[in-house]
């Protein structure tokens, strides 16, 4: 079975610093049309941090949409024509005040392929060495780092203070790979 769906017309309903949002008119595989409201974003990266002591580095932002606080790997957009292992060390330093010897990357994942075409490539960084401890953020952006062991993450996800699907992965990854040692 055919499953794609083919666009009639497209408009431009918002222009925004990290998204565009679209309406689109599409043919259904089986002949009937349909409206798609869809998100246009950059792109992404995030980064699982573990120190020399095995603490993550995560930091703690209110997220508006949310209505509130949660916390959350190092992480951020992609800005035009950057690639995305230099977003990830740019980002890892800015947010962090953490350089690494090697960020290697793990693996990429859309966030909501049901309305948005956002790709985040999660990154691995290893050998971490604290550069300084401000951080260089952007002018809209409050963070508060936060070092926490594994097994703190891990009821972190239970009393939802990591509440968000990237962080909660980053923390099933490292516990599987705890496993396995």
């Amino acid at each position: 079975m055919d499953l794609n769906e083919k666009t009639i017309a497209k408009e431009k309903i918002f222009n925004g610093r990290i998204i565009d949002l679209y309406v689109e008119d599409v043919e259904l595989p089986n002949g009937k049309v349909s409206k798609r409201e869809i998100i246009k974003h950059p792109g992404a990266v995030a980064v699982i941090a573990v120190t020399n002591e095995n603490k993550i580095v995560m930091v703690r932002q209110y997220r508006k949409a949310l209505e509130k606080a949660i916390v959350e790997i190092p992480a951020g957009k992609l800005e035009p024509g950057e690639e995305p292992l230099t977003t990830a060390k740019r980002e890892l330093e800015e947010e962090t005040g953490y350089e690494c010897e090697e960020m290697k990357l793990l693996l990429s994942f859309y966030t909501s392929p049901g309305f948005a075409d956002e790709l985040v490539y999660l990154y691995v960084a290893s050998g971490l060495t604290k550069k300084t401890e401000q951080q260089d953020l952007d002018e809209d952006e409050f963070v508060e780092i936060v070092e926490v062991s594994l097994e703190e993450a891990q009821k972190m996800i239970e009393t939802q203070e990591i509440h968000d699907a990237k962080t909660a992965y980053a923390v099933l990854y490292l516990a599987m790979n705890a496993m396995k040692e």
